[in-house]
């Protein structure tokens, strides 16, 4: 595995971003989850799966990732710049772009508006809206005034820590995120707490969990962009996703073009927790469509 560091610039300022390529082959883009818990490496099962038949690169996101993050007021617009950069910067014309949670929504509505930018798209348990908007049933303005109160010093850190302190990592992985609670936990557990206390990580962390970092605004729009993306889509999601996530994704498996698979197993990281049987969809998936 090629560990390397990218550079892009946002507003003036440089932000560097962790990158794994591995593989030779047609170029894919990997893309992890926009969670407090997530980098790229959830993506290295697939990616290791993947390496001997294609060339891949799986990168952290802007204020999430492993390292120290910069205080940035997060945005979407920020995220969808990142991923233009990627698209022209990086790793121009990708053959596919495999890409989870918030990550897989970004993708979509890019797809949605531009030219193709990869031969197709894998978006795996994508989502759309954040925890907090999720469980209330929308945005409040409560949500605002607790990014507020986050990215204040001496204030915010304790906020932040209350919220993920190892106990409720533990409960996020087991409710949201892992089908078999003890999936999280050693030095898998170790991993995830050293990047929910990188310094830095509460900026981008409460605007992913209060909804500031949705890349949409509705379902309608989640599907319209669906409908607009003029590529073949794989859709992968666990049978045991939480219900509300769930309803979303079967929404999307609904429509005309939207090639669906429902695994037995898995959460809204299938694809970390249940690897084989994910890179199994995929590799079909990539195999069937290669011109």
């Amino acid at each position: 595995m090629d560990t390397r560091t990218l550079e892009w610039n946002w507003r003036g300022e440089t932000i560097r971003v962790g990158a794994d390529a591995s593989g030779t082959g047609p170029k894919l883009l990997l893309l992890p989850a926009l969670s407090s818990i997530s980098t790229r490496r959830e993506m290295r099962p697939l990616q290791e799966r993947l390496a001997p038949h294609y060339s891949t690169l799986a990168v952290d996101w802007p204020g999430f990732g492993d390292a120290a993050r910069p205080q940035v007021d997060w945005t979407p617009d920020a995220y969808a710049a990142f991923l233009s950069f990627l698209l022209t910067s990086v790793m121009a014309h990708p053959y596919a772009i495999i890409a989870a949670g918030h990550a897989a929504t970004y993708v979509l509505k890019h797809a949605a508006s531009a030219s193709p930018a990869a031969a197709r798209l894998v978006l795996i348990a994508p989502t759309w809206r954040g925890p907090l908007p999720t469980m209330m049933g929308g945005h409040r303005p409560f949500f605002d005034r607790l990014c507020r109160l986050v990215d204040r010093r001496g204030l915010g850190p304790l906020i932040y820590r209350l919220n993920v302190n190892r106990l409720a990592v533990r409960y996020m992985g087991a409710g949201h995120v892992y089908a078999d609670p003890a999936f999280l936990n050693g030095e898998r557990l170790r991993q995830k707490l050293d990047v929910v206390r990188a310094p830095g990580a509460r900026f981008a962390s409460v605007r992913f969990v209060s909804g500031r970092l949705d890349p949409l605004a509705s379902r309608d729009a989640f599907l319209d962009a669906a409908g607009r993306a003029a590529v073949p889509i794989l859709l992968v999601y666990g049978a045991e996703t939480p219900p509300k996530s769930r309803a979303e994704m079967e929404a999307l498996a609904a429509l005309p073009g939207v090639r669906a698979v429902r695994l037995p197993q898995g959460k809204l990281s299938v694809h970390e927790e249940f690897p084989d049987a994910t890179m199994e969809v995929v590799a079909s998936f990539l195999k069937d469509e290669r011109p």
